[in-house]
């Protein structure tokens, strides 16, 4: 099975009864940090091995290695910065042991401070987004931020607390279990933000015809607002793997990142946690974790050849953009079909949200029956009290 980025998958969720013990009675007489949604994503991710090699939030020599060179400072790729943020006010020092609550403020566990730094928003934003434009989402996220970052490995009693997909919430160490017992050498990682539609199922199963099984792995963290919720994604995924799909063929699991909407940049992570998931392969498709227009159709692509294939190890599968050709009566991309625009049935995501708030039905075309019927149940509900 392919090695965990940096050669050894971590765990920093303790399993020493006695530790834990010891760490519950200290905890009570510690400074504590409230995290938001995007540390407690971030806590998960590097708690779970999802991050290896990371082992707790970036120090400042990570951070700005990672910024410049799309590099960890020990030389492994990484290409976007890991951080947790506190504000001026806050009482943190380095030396510090401090706790890690959620919202709720359930404790899950500690940092020890390796260090406290200052850095620059505007340089952050620039050199991972390539913009300072406050409507990209992760730019205005930045901004937003606090004005320093506090670096340190964390250890954990518990991982944040979840109340949906509990079946699907598989760590990289099961999933990999789960890869050898089905004897796979061979796995391909798929991911949309998006609901999956007949576009996606034809380059997924053109994927696997040259690999052993397929790994769906939808984002279930913070998105957009005008995403489609993640309730909804899983419900067709369900859908499509229980009609369309040889079921002992594929795995499906939910990835608790947030989206950070970095195109090239954070494909390179996506393809790093999934290797970490234990995948040889992974679908990068156009404006692979794109925004507006903020990045080239295939730059998520194109950034894969500044490293060497050694480097990363998993290899990226690239696809153009997939259509149904009327003339060629089946899905097909500008490398296998010769028509022209007007033959081809390819609906933007604006298009399709446009479709369902007028509640017009989706072409048999673009998206099967049963995922239209989801989408448009969703539609008529105006994002809530959404049930399927």
């Amino acid at each position: 099975m392919i090695n965990p980025h940096g050669g050894r998958l971590i765990n920093r969720v303790i399993d020493n009864e006695e530790e834990k013990k010891y760490i519950l009675e200290k905890q009570k007489f510690l400074p504590k940090i409230i995290l938001n949604e995007y540390h407690l994503s971030d806590l998960e991710m590097i708690a779970t091995g999802a991050f290896s090699p990371l082992e707790g939030f970036m120090n400042s020599k990570d951070y700005n290695s990672v910024l410049e060179n799309m590099r960890l400072s020990n030389g492994i790729v990484w290409s976007m910065p890991i951080t947790l943020d506190i504000k001026k006010e806050d009482n943190i020092k380095e030396g510090d042991e401090v706790v890690l609550c959620d919202h709720e403020n359930n404790f899950l566990g500690i940092i020890e401070i390796e260090e406290k730094y200052e850095y620059d928003k505007r340089k952050e934003v620039m050199s991972v987004y390539k913009t300072d434009d406050e409507k990209h989402p992760a730019v205005s996220k930045v901004f937003s931020q606090g004005e320093f970052y506090i670096a340190g490995k964390i250890k954990l009693i518990s991982l944040p607390k979840h109340k949906d997909f509990l079946e699907y919430r598989l760590s990289p160490k099961q999933t990999r279990e789960i890869f050898e017992k089905k004897g796979w050498t061979k796995i391909v990682a798929f991911q949309t933000r998006n609901p999956i539609h007949r576009a996606h199922e034809y380059i997924l199963k053109c994927a696997l015809e040259i690999v052993d099984g397929l790994f769906l792995h939808p984002i279930v963290g913070k998105t957009k607002q005008d995403d489609i919720p993640a309730e909804v994604r899983m419900k067709c995924y369900e859908v499509l793997i229980e009609k369309y799909f040889p079921k002992d063929r594929v795995v499906l699991s939910v990835n608790p990142a947030y989206m950070r909407y970095g195109g090239p940049r954070e494909a390179i992570l996506h393809a790093i946690v999934r290797k970490n998931y234990g995948c040889t392969h992974i679908i990068i498709g156009r404006d692979h974790a794109g925004v507006g227009n903020y990045y080239g159709p295939y730059d998520a692509q194109k950034i894969f050849t500044e490293f060497k294939p050694e480097e990363l190890e998993i290899t990226p599968l690239f696809f153009e953009n997939a259509f149904y050709c009327m003339k060629c009566e089946s899905m097909a991309t500008d490398k296998t079909c010769p028509h022209n625009e007007q033959d081809r049935i390819s609906l933007s995501g604006t298009k399709v949200r446009q479709m369902l708030a007028e509640q017009k039905i989706l072409p048999p075309e673009f998206t099967r029956p049963e995922i239209a019927d989801i989408l448009i149940k969703y539609s008529k509900t105006k994002f809530t009290d959404y049930k399927i």
